[in-house]
C-alpha cells in the first residue's frame, strides 16, 4: 500500500519538477520559444510553446486517468475523454508563454487538490492505457513530474535523461496531432 511518505515524496518532486521547467519556459525569449530544433523527430518538433500547451493538455488528461482509476476498477483509459484546454497545441504559438505558464499553474493547482483528496489506498488502484499498460494511481501521478522533466530538458535544447516507457514503439504525437487538427478542418479549408 502506497505511504504517506510516498505522496508527500511525490508532491515535492512535482513542485520542483514543476519550477524547473517554469524557470526554462520564463528564460526564453520570444523568437526562443518558437523556435524548432533542427533534425528534430516527435514532439521534440514542438516548439518551446507547443510543449506547454501538450503539457497542459497532458495534465488534464492524466487528471482525467486518475479519477476514472478512483471511480471505477481498472477501467480502459482509451475510453477517457478530458475536457479540452483553453489552449490547444495548434494555437500554442499565438498564445504566448504568459498564458500558457498560468493555464499549467491552474491546472497544478487542481491536481494538488485531486492529490490531496485522495485516500492513501486510493494511489493503489489501477487504470490501463493501450499506450502505458496497467499503473497505479501513484505511477500515474509519477508521470507529472516525470513528463515535466522531459519537456523542461527540451525547452531547454538537451536531450532529457527521462524517456517514457511506451508498451510498443512511441507513438509520433506530434503527426497523429497534425492529422487530427486536418480532420477537424472544413472540406476545401486551407
Amino acid at each position: 500500500m502506497a505511504t504517506r511518505e510516498q505522496v508527500v515524496e511525490l508532491k515535492q518532486k512535482m513542485a520542483e519538477e514543476r519550477a524547473a521547467l517554469m524557470a526554462a519556459a520564463r528564460a526564453l525569449t520570444a523568437e526562443e520559444a518558437l523556435r524548432v530544433p533542427v533534425d528534430a523527430e516527435g514532439e521534440e518538433q514542438w516548439t518551446a510553446l507547443e510543449q506547454l500547451a501538450h503539457l497542459c493538455e497532458m495534465e488534464r488528461s492524466y487528471d482525467a486517468w486518475v479519477r476514472a482509476a478512483l471511480a471505477e476498477e481498472n477501467p480502459d483509459l482509451s475510453k477517457v475523454r478530458p475536457e479540452p484546454v483553453e489552449v490547444p497545441i495548434e494555437a500554442a504559438n499565438t498564445a504566448g508563454a504568459d498564458v500558457l505558464l498560468r493555464a499549467l499553474e491552474l491546472e497544478r493547482a487542481y491536481t494538488n487538490g485531486l492529490i490531496d483528496g485522495i485516500p492513501l489506498d486510493g494511489f493503489d488502484r489501477v487504470a490501463t492505457s493501450p499506450v502505458f499498460g496497467t499503473l497505479t494511481v501513484l505511477q500515474w501521478l509519477r508521470s507529472f513530474y516525470r513528463h515535466d522533466r522531459q519537456h523542461a530538458a527540451q525547452i531547454e535544447g538537451r536531450k532529457s535523461g527521462y524517456q517514457p516507457r511506451f508498451l510498443g514503439a512511441e507513438p509520433n504525437q506530434r503527426r497523429m496531432r497534425l492529422e487530427q487538427v486536418a480532420q477537424r478542418r472544413p472540406q476545401g479549408a486551407g
